[in-house]
């Protein structure tokens, strides 16, 4: 064995082998039909961020102990992105007056949060970005609502297996202002409400009251965050939950007033999608209505709705599930055998044409005893197995073997064409 040290990955970052990137690819399907469906355009921001960009938008913690930062050979502070949506307000920003609004754009790509790895949480992770950009209206937070609820369905997530809960920053805020927050501690009072669901019931009554809450306070504050009616007192809900009911989503969503989100910009709707059948507790995704941060990045005041989706918990939630069919990681369906040396002119022909004809397939890249190729075709999953021995290539014939059924037959190309195009 080699004495050389072996290198390990950097910690929190992934390798994806085939199978990990069948999952992977399974979310990226997904979440594109589900975008395209409601008429949303792909695109993508720098992987590279200056610190800048994030400093006044999305909060110390993200800034300060989440994102993974270094000067440049100039000496400007540079991160990996953490998230994606200061760069859609700033590239938004940029073309302000060429675009044509609403914008309705998505992206799915990697990025970076310097995190303790547990399970449901790496430093390295793709994510799913949706953003409609323009109006304010709760027809678009509908909208982006229903292309979720639309990715859990293409999934084969069913509202039994994972809901969307809803809620209002302003509706909150109007709560708050009943009980004697004052405006500079809602934010705090906000970040509190957004932990409560990580903490013990006891740590956290401790913990609000260590912020300065009274212990009256404390009760009403209880109060307001049990209030399952309590939409009906914003006009933005009922509007949204009338809508959702006519786009027949009404089973997949539900107002729950402790969603609240950590980061700054968000100004209306908030929500968060959970799964609520299995054993893992983290968010599938989450998001809301942000309509300050274009103007935060230099740009004129712009409104926006958008959400975005890791791809760590919902892959976690879908392998537990048997939701994705992992078969799709074998290379192809066919293994096209060399049955000697003087006969590989026939399978390299017999692989070409079907590739033509657009079925993948492999072919075995050296001549060995036809047992060891089959071998190696079950190994990894190929279904169909054609052997070109010197009687088919007399005939221009080619023996199929289905190791599934455990059949074989022998017939023309286009035949089996035909047969593996179906």
């Amino acid at each position: 064995m080699s004495q050389n040290k072996r290198i390990q990955s950097v910690k929190g970052t992934r390798e994806f082998y085939p199978e990990e990137m069948t999952v992977r690819n399974f979310i990226y399907q997904n979440a594109k039909k589900a975008s395209e469906l409601f008429g949303f355009q792909e695109w993508d921001g720098p992987f590279l961020e200056s610190i800048e960009l994030y400093a006044a938008k999305s909060g110390d913690e993200l800034v300060k102990e989440q994102s993974f930062v270094f000067p440049d050979r100039g000496g400007d502070l540079i991160t990996l992105r953490p998230e994606l949506t200061p760069s859609l307000a700033r590239m938004i920003a940029q073309r302000q007056n060429q675009l044509t609004y609403p914008l309705r754009w998505w992206s799915f790509g990697p990025f970076w949060r310097y995190e303790r790895p547990q399970r449901g949480r790496s430093r390295e992770f793709f994510q799913w970005n949706v953003d409609l950009i323009g109006p304010d209206s709760p027809l678009a937070d509908a909208e982006i609502l229903a292309i979720g609820a639309t990715f859990l369905k293409l999934c084969g997530l069913k509202p039994e297996s994972a809901i969307i809960l809803i809620n209002n920053r302003k509706l909150m805020d109007q709560q708050f202002e009943k009980i004697g927050v004052p405006k500079e501690k809602r934010l705090e009072v906000s970040n509190a409400v957004d932990r409560r669901n990580k903490m013990t019931p006891e740590n956290w009554d401790e913990y609000v009251l260590e912020i300065g809450f009274s212990t009256q306070q404390l009760d009403e504050l209880k109060k307001i965050l049990s209030d399952t009616e309590l939409w009906r007192e914003s006009e933005e809900l009922v509007e949204l939950f009338s809508i959702l009911d006519l786009m027949d989503l009404k089973s997949y969503v539900r107002f729950d007033p402790n969603i609240m989100r950590g980061l700054l910009y968000y100004t209306g709707t908030v929500f968060e999608a959970y799964d609520v059948s299995g054993n893992v507790k983290r968010a599938i995704f989450g998001g809301g209505r942000y309509n300050n941060l274009l103007s935060d990045v230099g740009g004129d005041p712009l409104s926006a709705v958008g959400f975005a989706m890791g791809d760590v918990v919902v892959g976690l939630i879908l392998k537990e599930a048997g939701l994705i069919d992992l078969s799709a990681a074998q290379p192809a369906k066919v293994l096209v055998t060399i049955f000697e040396t003087n006969l590989l002119g026939a399978s390299i022909n017999a692989a070409t044409r079907l590739r033509e004809a657009g079925v993948n397939v492999l072919i075995y890249p050296e001549t060995a005893k036809l047992p060891k190729q089959f071998k190696f075709a079950d190994k990894i999953g190929v279904r169909y197995v054609l052997v070109i021995g010197p009687d088919e290539a007399s005939t221009g014939r080619i023996t199929v073997k289905d190791l599934v059924d455990a059949t074989q037959r022998t017939i023309d190309i286009s035949e089996l064409i035909s047969m593996l195009q179906n």
